[in-house]
């Protein structure tokens, strides 16, 4: 067999300082990562959620935060809101008030409230956690989990959802009005956060 004259090697290159990418066969430059939208994460009823416990942590000094002002502020019909707000008053997150001046106010302190006590609250006891394949249902196909599906995703994604729900764990209330006020979107500091 012939190799090609060098002329032709030389005329099929690309030129000197051209643009690699030109070239074809050159390997495609790595597209980024792209983040991931902060919804497909977190479930808009737990972004609603944290959001709420930090504006009640915020604004419940003196008097609690009513689910009216509380709605106002987040742009949401109040009987959208209640429905998380009492979740989050079953699991023991937050107080309710009744009479003219009530509201809600949280039911322990700031720094002892995780953002994952408000995941399992709103989300339920599994919040982030896949099905267990022992209990014959997959993470991916909702059937027994004996391929693939059941073996080899399910537990990645266990261990998933273990971290991101550790992670929740070791933010505070206390933390993200921290960050909310960073931020300046806290509005007026609230008084101590104790009760006698």
């Amino acid at each position: 067999m012939r190799k090609p004259p060098a002329a032709v090697l030389a005329a099929s290159a690309p030129p000197a300082g051209a643009d690699a990418r030109l070239d074809a066969r050159a390997p495609a430059p790595a597209s980024p990562r792209r983040p991931e939208p902060a919804s497909a994460l977190a479930p808009p009823r737990l972004a609603l959620a944290l959001a709420a416990m930090v504006d009640i942590a915020l604004h419940a000094r003196p008097q609690p935060v009513s689910a009216k002002a509380l709605a106002a502020r987040h742009a949401l019909p109040p009987r959208h809101l209640e429905a998380v707000l009492q979740a989050l008053v079953h699991h023991g997150l937050l107080k309710g008030l009744r009479g003219p001046h009530g509201g809600y106010e949280l039911a322990r302190e700031r720094r002892r409230i995780s953002a994952g006590d408000i995941a399992r609250a709103v989300l339920g006891p599994g919040a982030a956690a896949a099905p267990d394949p022992a209990d014959g249902g997959s993470a991916v196909t909702g059937s027994a989990g004996t391929g693939l599906a059941g073996l080899v995703v399910a537990p990645l994604v266990a261990e998933a959802a273990g971290a991101y729900l550790a992670a929740l764990d070791a933010v505070t209330v206390e933390d993200l009005c921290g960050r909310a006020e960073a931020a300046q979107v806290a509005g007026p500091r609230a008084g101590p956060d104790f009760t006698i």
